[in-house]
């Protein structure tokens, strides 16, 4: 599963940078903010399984810990994005 997250990580990045590309500056800021923290997840869930491999379990789940820490400050963080500031909202609707 560790694997199938890691690989979506970049079409995902791709499709926020096309949405942050046409952001105010307001919400590009809180927007640079999420894709920091999504850098910084996979960057950690990437280092879980290498110090796994390396049988440093500890490590390991320590890195995915970080990782899990990372997604929930980004979740909120595009969570305030979308809903809070309405990125994406239809006002016509």
């Amino acid at each position: 599963m560790l694997a199938v997250g890691l690989a979506g990580a970049a079409p995902a990045a791709v499709a926020g940078w096309a949405d942050w590309a046409d952001l105010p500056p307001g919400q590009a800021r809180a927007g640079l903010a999420h894709a920091i923290s999504n850098v910084a997840a996979v960057a950690f869930y990437a280092a879980s399984p290498t110090a796994r491999l390396r049988r440093h379990s500890t490590k390991g789940r320590l890195w995915s810990l970080g990782g899990l820490t990372a997604v929930a400050v980004s979740g909120a963080l595009g969570g305030h994005v979308a809903y809070g500031q309405a990125v994406g909202a239809n006002p016509a609707a």
